[in-house]
């Protein structure tokens, strides 16, 4: 499943749809949901729509700074923070899956790419814009079990450079292991700062439902007035998305057997 961004608006409902299609085409024919996750996630990075990728938006000084992340209910984890001139993120977080380090930020993660071949290309950015604290994000599970989380995005409008949201942070805006995948998206210090992606999952764990987990979670682990949504997905069955406002775009699949 996937989502476009707590306050992206339902208008976007087909282009997170778009990607939903790539990554179920991928997992009918038996691919893994590594890729799936990947690969349905450079769709909405490469949509300029969207605030990730090629649609991120400028930081106060007019640079455009991408986070991105994957997780793997085999314990494996990825992410990247504040890369420049990197169009697709999750790839280089995804090519963290099988290094002894988890995560790179900065200079060092765009040498770390170089290094590893892919590509660098300037990152044009844009002014801020109606829901600009939107992160992508995909949740995905293969035939074998296993389920991955992969989020981006370019942060939000009128922040510092360095500023950190939650995106690339385990447990704040992702949270995998084995039985449920949940990614967040909206105010990513309100998402920081409840913990929501961990937060939830244990919830989920604990015997409760998905939706129930989540509204759970907007309800009791979030100040006031922050929009944030999240999607969920566990062992079987379709994922589900809710969001504490009316503007969050998401779809699910189920992968034919």
């Amino acid at each position: 499943m996937a989502h476009g961004g707590a306050g992206a608006g339902p208008e976007r409902l087909a282009n997170v749809e778009r990607a939903v299609a790539i990554a179920a085409g991928i997992l009918d024919s038996g691919g893994s949901a590594i890729e799936a996750a990947v690969e349905a996630c450079v769709v909405l990075e490469d949509d300029p729509v969207f605030n990730a990728g090629t649609g991120s938006v400028f930081r106060t000084d007019g640079s455009v700074h991408l986070d991105a992340s994957i997780q793997t209910s085999e314990g494996k984890m990825g992410f990247v923070i504040g890369m420049q001139d990197t169009p697709n993120p999750i790839r280089v977080a995804a090519d963290l899956l099988d290094e002894e380090i988890n995560g790179l930020s900065g200079d060092g993660a765009r040498l770390w790419a170089d290094s590893k071949g892919f590509e660098r290309s300037n990152v044009q950015g844009r002014p801020p814009f109606e829901g600009a604290t939107d992160t992508v994000g995909v949740v995905a599970r293969d035939k074998s079990g296993l389920i991955v989380c992969a989020t981006s995005t370019g942060g939000t409008s009128n922040r510092p450079p360095g500023r950190v949201g939650d995106v690339p942070l385990p447990g704040c805006g992702f949270w995998v292991q084995d039985g449920v995948g949940v990614g967040a998206t909206g105010i990513g210090e309100a998402i920081t700062r409840g913990m929501i992606s961990l937060r939830v999952a244990d919830r989920i764990l604990d015997g409760n439902g998905l939706e129930e987990s989540m509204m759970w979670a907007l309800d009791e682990c979030l100040e006031e007035d922050a929009e944030v949504g999240i999607i969920a997905l566990g062992t079987e069955g379709t994922g589900h998305g809710v969001s504490n406002s009316t503007n969050m775009p998401w779809a699910s699949w189920i992968a034919r057997k």
